[in-house]
């Protein structure tokens, strides 16, 4: 069979496109069933792209089609079914001692904190997650000592929280901030520097928590956040700069990178794709302000965000998966800090809480 090579084609008077009125078949596939459009997969936009090209965003995991000069957004949004535009801060430690307080704000718009209700005990120091629809805090510190209690809200609807269940271990010593897929919680490290264990519930049933795997190191305050499939656990005592990772399968977590900073008390958010843990308390119990930030799905050390507007040790993360905010300190000030979570710069002022008070637990969900 001989071979007809043809750069262009043109219609016979030779001023423009032929029109094969019996269709065209290329390879024995008749073009009409063929998918003729661009695709590309990359992190940032295509060049030259024709009309109808297809690109996903591999960088925010977002599709887009380019349509009249410009790409645009149409569907492929990864869910964001940890966090929403009402973040809430539960518990904390205040200068009159330990508070049973929960705030909540609009992450949206600038706005100061509002009273959400009140936990069934005053303390602090628990870990902080939700389902967007449920938020948990699970263990901290009462004036009696360490506790394993885990206790729940619906993040819609203002009230007090409700008994959810019992964690394995009392301890006081907890991460601001834990992770969720939307359907497990996880949360990790105790009082016990060499206790390695993560934990876990499933977040629309209550009951308690069970053993779902090991860090690669034991240690205290250890704050987490997570992307759909991945969880990222950052920070701990002896002023850790270690970093693991593991997925929402039962398993062991492995290692991640380090942190710019080694520290502990810090707070941690997400959005789909860029994990920030900011704050803390460094070596020589030095405050911090430095935001750290991670790609969830790429292993590796934490690059410089930027800086809070203050030093802040105690301090709980949230999102909305725009937003990143960071509320709670240990000189009891009422700041809330706001970045834009894939713009990275310092923190400006979004509002103040209720009360004043260090290591809240925190947590973000849909208002409605």
């Amino acid at each position: 069979m001989s071979e007809l090579k043809v750069d262009t084609v043109v219609n016979l008077a030779g001023t423009g496109k032929p029109n094969f009125q019996n269709g065209v078949t290329i390879n024995g596939a008749a073009t009409s069933t063929l998918n003729l459009n661009q695709y590309t997969a990359s992190s940032s936009e295509p060049s030259n792209p024709d009309n109808g090209a297809l690109w996903w965003d591999t960088a925010n995991e977002k599709t887009f089609i380019y349509a009249e000069g410009e790409w645009k957004e149409t569907i492929g949004i990864a869910s964001f079914n940890w966090g929403g535009t009402r973040a809430v801060a539960i518990g904390g430690q205040a200068s009159t001692g330990r508070v049973d307080t929960i705030d909540y704000w609009d992450m949206s718009t600038a706005s100061n904190a509002a009273d959400f209700g009140n936990l069934t005990s005053a303390r602090y120091q628990g870990t902080g997650f939700s389902d967007a629809s449920r938020g948990i805090m699970a263990r901290g510190n009462e004036s009696g000592g360490n506790v394993n209690k885990i206790e729940y809200i619906t993040i819609s609807t203002t009230g007090n929280a409700t008994d959810f269940g019992d964690a394995q271990e009392a301890s006081g010593q907890n991460g601001r901030n834990g992770a969720c897929d939307g359907t497990t919680g996880l949360f990790a490290g105790s009082d016990t520097a060499t206790n390695n264990r993560i934990e876990s519930v499933t977040v629309q049933t209550t009951g308690n928590s069970t053993d779902f795997g090991d860090l690669t190191v034991g240690r205290q305050y250890v704050t987490m956040a997570n992307d759909a499939s991945r969880y990222v656990t950052a920070t701990g005592t002896s002023f850790s700069n270690v970093m693991e990772y593991g997925t929402f399968t039962a398993g062991n977590a492995a290692d991640f990178g380090d942190n710019t900073v080694g520290r502990y008390n810090a707070g941690s958010c997400s959005d789909t794709t860029r994990m920030l843990v900011a704050g803390g308390l460094a070596s020589g119990y030095a405050n911090q302000n430095v935001i750290d930030y991670v790609t969830i799905q790429t292993a590796g050390n934490a690059t410089d965000f930027g800086d809070l507007v203050s030093v802040q040790n105690g301090i709980a993360g949230f999102s909305d998966n725009t937003n990143g905010q960071f509320a709670g300190n240990w000189n009891y000030n009422t700041v809330i800090h706001t970045v834009v979570i894939q713009t990275t710069g310092n923190a400006t002022d979004h509002g103040d809480l209720t009360v004043g008070r260090a290591s809240p637990a925190g947590c973000s969900g849909n208002a409605s």
